[in-house]
């Protein structure tokens, strides 16, 4: 899992537009899609002086960019879209929060994308930025991945009348995909949580409790991703009575209600996994401090029965003449056998107590 660090990152210039994230070998590339209720056009690694006779605003039309290392290209897309620089600086910038915010009839979504790391315990994260405005959709990936590729299917075969949809319904369908992955990510965890909760019952190794830290800080930081989320997504299913949030129709804000009802759901499932890993936490040390009461039980029983043998071989140890035993000729041997005698007797009243 990528940690976000605040403090101790290297500061950026406010004027100065730089990539933060750790996808800088990827290559910077865009995709349009020019798309109505009669058809649609698909135009594929092309210049960004094309957009002006490639797009048509009165039409729906999806700018997707994958890569962020090439600065000048975000910076021309700025300029072409008009795009003010912080909010260019916020696309650049991984380290932010998932954030939304209105400006100059454009409305600003960035969203934190999370998925699980095959064959490890650590979680992938990948920031998404959206632009919307009137008829155009702006999408900024770190990194080409597949999570809109169904949706460029349904775009092409105009599946769920999605041509006849305005730019504000395919933000809320991506928006919706992207947190597909949030419920990937949790499915996940789930299925790791539950070989934990075997495991802090049958071992007692250290590793299964480092294991169980580490899952609750891959919830700990879903939490951090979803709840800005959440927030955000309140924010426009709240204020759709009033003047902000132009961009989109009045008819989509119950979609984005359904997203926010998502984030809340996700929430909770989180905090009842959390739950399940804190058990987890208390059985392990519950197992350990039984393991150890056994331990101690055992060396005291122990201890108990050579106490007596002790105090026997002490009194007979002593360097006195007048010991009438050590005259008899069989003595050493009665000795063995009451010590002997001694100790079945214990076991068998140590026994009877269930003490063992």
């Amino acid at each position: 899992m990528r940690k976000i660090k605040y403090r101790k990152g290297r500061r950026i210039q406010p004027n100065n537009l730089e990539y933060t994230g750790i996808y800088k070998n990827n290559e910077s590339e865009i995709q349009l899609f020019v798309y109505d209720a009669v058809g649609y056009s698909e135009h594929i690694d092309f210049q960004v002086n094309d957009l002006k006779k490639t797009m048509n605003t009165s039409k729906n039309n999806w700018l997707n960019l994958h890569g962020l290392n090439n600065l000048e290209l975000i910076k021309e897309i700025g300029h072409f879209f008009t795009i003010d620089h912080y909010v260019l600086s916020d696309i650049l910038n991984t380290s932010r929060r998932t954030k939304l915010e209105e400006t100059n009839e454009q409305l600003f979504f960035n969203i934190k994308s999370i998925l699980p790391t095959d064959q490890s315990d650590n979680i992938s994260v990948e920031q998404i930025s959206f632009l919307l405005q009137e008829g155009v959709l702006i999408s900024f990936q770190e990194k080409r991945s597949d999570f809109f590729a169904h949706i460029r299917e349904r775009i092409r075969h105009n599946s769920f009348n999605l041509k006849n949809k305005k730019v504000d319904y395919l933000l809320y369908i991506l928006l919706d995909a992207v947190m597909e992955n949030f419920y990937i990510t949790i499915e996940n965890e789930e299925e790791k949580l539950e070989e934990l909760i075997v495991l802090s019952k049958t071992s007692a190794s250290p590793l299964i409790l480092e294991r169980i830290e580490k899952h609750r800080d891959n919830f700990n930081f879903l939490k951090r991703a979803i709840i800005p989320l959440r927030d955000s997504l309140f924010d426009i299913k709240s204020i759709k009575e009033e003047s902000m949030f132009n961009v989109i129709q009045p008819d989509s804000f119950v979609f984005f209600s359904r997203l926010h009802q998502k984030t809340l759901e996700l929430l909770e499932q989180i905090d009842a996994d959390m739950g399940l890993l804190e058990s987890a936490s208390n059985f392990f040390f519950t197992t350990q401090s039984h393991k150890m009461n056994e331990i101690m039980k055992t060396l005291t029983i122990i201890s108990a029965i050579f106490i007596p043998l002790t105090f026997i071989v002490g009194i007979y140890g002593m360097n006195f003449e007048n010991m009438p035993e050590l005259s008899y000729q069989n003595g050493y041997y009665y000795v063995l056998i009451l010590m002997l005698l001694l100790v079945i007797g214990m076991v068998l009243y140590f026994k009877k107590k269930q003490w063992f």
